[in-house]
């Protein structure tokens, strides 16, 4: 069994698609079909489900598929120690991120970073934060953005920083003229937010249970853009972090009496490379609001 034989194997189980898997590994189908084929001859096993459109893992697959990125996993881990004696950086470094990060400007602190250590390829995933949480458990991302509520008690957690929900509503809204709202009297609102996989949501959900109201949620949406058009045109009310106030918006935001807070953390795993350890400390300088060491 070969090194390069695993990572086909893996690109190919996270595709779903030989083609695709071919062109993010940088071969030809047919070498990539090639090796799968010798793998699943050496291990005495079939690996995946053929068809036309797409492939599955068998159950075999699935076991492999674990141990496959633990094994590479810890390759990486190991070159990166190497080049961390050497004074230098090197592999690939993946980030995930929620949308609307307000904690630190995660471009600038990207773009700086892939000026110093040009010999680490980065790679960013935007989603909700329970499937950046999964994707780190699995160890498919180095490191993620996300809602701190989401986070198990599996991995590392730093928190980052925390702000107060406000309350966004169309200008015609009755509630658009106060200064101030109480969660109670958002009862009887039609509300907009996002998907389930939001760990906005989360924080959302608990400060209405709490708070005793049953909510009826009309529209979900993916992205902070398309919520707060929404609500600006009178679909409904959200409940949303202070800083979405600073976007162009019809909507307005009034202040909460009883504002939970929207607390945003970085995760890892227990360890990490040599590479993630370099971001983090990027990281928590720029929140600091300290020029990004080199």
């Amino acid at each position: 069994m070969e090194l390069r034989q695993l990572e086909y194997f893996v690109a190919v189980a996270e595709e779903c698609h030989f083609t695709r898997a071919a062109r993010r590994m940088h071969v030809a189908q047919s070498g990539l079909s090639a090796s799968i084929r010798a793998l699943e001859v050496e291990l005495g096993a079939p690996l995946f489900v053929r068809s036309t459109r797409q492939v599955e893992l068998t159950q075999a697959g699935r076991a492999l598929l674990v141990e496959a990125r633990r094994a590479l996993g810890t390759i990486d881990a190991a070159r990166d120690a190497v080049a961390a004696v050497q004074g230098l950086l090197r592999g690939t470094l993946s980030v995930g991120s929620i949308q609307c990060l307000h904690a630190v400007h995660l471009p600038a602190v990207l773009a700086r970073f892939h000026e110093l250590h040009p010999g680490v390829e980065l790679r960013l995933r935007q989603a909700g934060s329970g499937e950046l949480v999964d994707l780190v458990r699995a160890g498919r991302l180095d490191l993620a953005f996300v809602t701190a509520g989401r986070v198990g008690d599996d991995l590392k957690v730093s928190t980052l920083s925390s702000e107060p929900l406000v309350l966004a509503c169309a200008p015609e809204l009755p509630l658009a003229g106060r200064e101030s709202v109480r969660l109670a009297e958002l009862a009887g609102q039609p509300f907009v937010d996002f998907n389930p996989d939001w760990g906005t949501r989360d924080d959302v959900d608990r400060a209405l249970a709490t708070a005793g109201v049953d909510r009826k949620v009309a529209v979900e949406v993916n992205d902070v853009h398309s919520l707060l058009d929404f609500v600006g045109f009178g679909l409904g009310v959200a409940l949303v972090p202070r800083s979405f106030a600073g976007k162009p918006t019809r909507a307005v935001f009034v202040d909460l009496v009883d504002a939970p807070m929207a607390e945003t953390a970085v995760v890892t795993a227990s360890t990490v490379s040599a590479a993630a350890s370099v971001l983090l400390d990027m990281v928590v300088e720029a929140g600091r609001g300290l020029p990004v060491a080199g």
